[in-house]
């Protein structure tokens, strides 16, 4: 017995070698990181200009799979079952927290079935509407809705996303429920929003910037704290009257739960290196975002986050009483 547990504990001892071995040469091969939303999308926009400069930073090409459906959930499932060898990475947004509660029903375990990477940028929603909306302002947005709210029509990119997930938020701030729309993705909520067929919709400025830029759809209020750069004469949510409506819709990267601890690290820093290109700067200034900081592009910074945002959406959610299974 002694014997074979001698021999046990150097094999394990090997495979830890191998492990530590292979995580000290990575990469050696190109990495695949998973969107789970659709090509052209705000978050699709933010996963390829990080890639692109991680991929320089790592010496190996990432490239971004677009794995849509189910609020995200199929993407990050494919993730939590793929090999642990930092080969395959996800880039989820603030879906990774909510998804926890609207679904009920969920393949994996959200806080652990992943690794952390870090944190990638908070991007601000903006509060839209069709071009031709009545109201001047958000004071007066908030009042044409209560007025017509069995008439007017929120749209959304689907259940889970962020439209969706801001539009809740909106529903919450008013105390008004409202009749929602939701569409396969943001193309088609976009394009019925511009087509008049909608009324209103809030969506991330990586969305929004160039139709508001564009006067092609009727923008109100920004949910940051402090009016955009790119935004300076668009007042917040605060400034309208609803100090309660502010959100953003951060963005992480995981890798598989077994993932080497020196794998993430090296991720990490690499993320870090890629958020500080003065191409991803300029790219993300352009819509309305900043990159996340050193201290937030941690493993730590990302879990902590996560966790406390599962807390905050769940009562949401459970009020909404809008389930996604």
């Amino acid at each position: 017995m002694k014997t074979l547990n001698t021999l046990l504990g150097a094999v394990a001892a090997l495979s830890m070698f191998a492990v530590s071995a292979n995580a000290q040469g990575y990469p050696e091969r190109s990495i695949t990181m998973v969107v789970p939303f659709s090509a052209g999308g705000p978050t699709d926009t933010v996963a390829r200009l990080v890639a692109e400069s991680m991929s320089k930073d790592l010496g190996q090409q990432i490239i971004v799979e677009n794995v849509g459906g189910a609020g995200g959930t199929l993407g990050a499932g494919r993730v939590a079952q793929a090999d642990p060898d930092g080969y395959t990475v996800l880039l989820h947004h603030i879906g990774m927290a909510t998804s926890a509660t609207l679904y009920r029903k969920l393949a994996y375990d959200t806080l652990n079935a992943f690794e952390y990477v870090g944190l990638v940028t908070e991007v601000p929603m903006t509060i839209v509407a069709r071009k031709d909306l009545e109201p001047a302002d958000l004071k007066g947005l908030v009042e044409f809705v209560k007025a017509n709210k069995d008439s007017v029509t929120v749209a959304n990119a689907g259940i889970g996303a962020a439209s969706h997930l801001c539009g809740m938020m909106f529903m919450s701030a008013i105390e008004t429920p409202l009749t929602t729309v939701p569409y396969k993705g943001t193309g088609p909520a976009m394009t019925d929003l511009l087509g008049g067929q909608v009324d209103i919709m809030c969506d991330q400025t990586t969305n929004t910037t160039k139709q508001i830029q564009g006067g092609t759809i009727k923008a109100y209020a920004v949910t940051s704290p402090e009016r955009l750069k790119v935004f300076p004469d668009l007042p917040t949510t605060a400034e309208g009257g609803l100090p309660n409506l502010q959100v953003g819709i951060w963005h992480g990267v995981y890798t598989p739960k077994g993932t080497p601890a020196e794998v993430n690290e090296r991720l990490s820093k690499s993320l870090q290196v890629a958020l500080k290109d003065p191409n991803v700067v300029a790219r993300f200034g352009e819509l309305g975002t900043e990159p996340s900081s050193d201290a937030d592009a941690t493993p730590a910074a990302l879990k902590a986050k996560l966790e406390s945002e599962i807390t905050r959406w769940k009562p949401v959610i459970e009020a909404a009483g809008q389930y996604a299974d």
